[in-house]
């Protein structure tokens, strides 16, 4: 009698016949087939983010939990690794050897503020040092400085101070010349308001700290003009 388990096409044909019963699986294959599919989860984990494991954490079943976990973990390791890795915190020098490294692959997601000075202009000296101050209390972005003629040769001196504002390597804004920072008045708040505008700073203003010197300032003058009393006008 024929063994209705063999691979054999006759077989094959009775069983979509309905004749014979489906093949039996052997357990081997069961566990191979098992071990398959959990390799495929765990690779759609690897495709996967931990904001995406977090949103779709409830289609997972119980079974693939430890593997998810795993690989939870070496995101999240993997993640904090590149935090630390972008923190800068203090302002860099760079020359225009160095620009295509420090800035175009600056790395995804950061904001670089180039400064372009030359020593022995104070508003350039100003700038430096309140950036100094801001690389401190964002050590998510690059702040560099460069010597102007140093990273652009011929760069006129008019133009200092000069910042540049960069993202994925694109020039997100750009502040030239000495008009447009107000000149020795310029604060470190406002240069950090200007800079959040621009993307680079994720500021704790809540509003423009410029606006409310020349709000500041408009009050003086009204305070200080002289006015018009009953009998001034008696007297015309």
């Amino acid at each position: 009698m024929q063994d209705p388990n063999e691979d054999t096409e006759w077989n094959d044909i009775l069983r979509r016949k309905g004749i014979l019963p489906p093949k039996e699986t052997p357990q081997e294959d069961e566990e191979e087939e098992q071990l398959f599919q959990q390799q495929s989860v765990v690779k759609t984990y690897e495709s996967m983010t931990l904001e995406e494991l977090e949103e779709n954490e409830d289609e997972f079943s119980e079974d693939d939990e430890a593997a998810i976990e795993m690989y939870r973990q070496k995101r999240l390791a993997e993640w904090k690794a590149n935090q630390v890795k972008n923190v800068f915190g203090e302002v860099t020098e760079i020359s225009g050897q160095d620009y295509v490294q420090e800035v175009n692959k600056a790395g995804e997601g950061i904001w670089v503020v180039l400064h372009l000075y030359k020593q022995g202009i104070p508003l350039c000296t100003l700038i430096n040092q309140h950036l100094s101050c801001l690389a401190r209390k964002f050590p998510q972005t690059k702040f560099l400085k460069s010597i102007s003629t140093t990273c652009i040769p011929n760069y006129p001196d008019r133009n200092l101070p000069t910042l540049f504002v960069y993202h994925h390597g694109d020039m997100k804004a750009q502040f030239i010349g000495p008009l447009v920072f107000g000149g020795m008045n310029l604060t470190v708040d406002e240069l950090e308001w200007r800079l959040s505008e621009s993307g680079a700073v994720k500021t704790d203003l809540e509003e423009n700290p410029h606006k409310q010197i020349q709000d500041t300032l408009m009050t003086s003058i009204r305070c200080s003009l002289p006015t018009h009393t009953h009998s001034d006008s008696d007297d015309d």
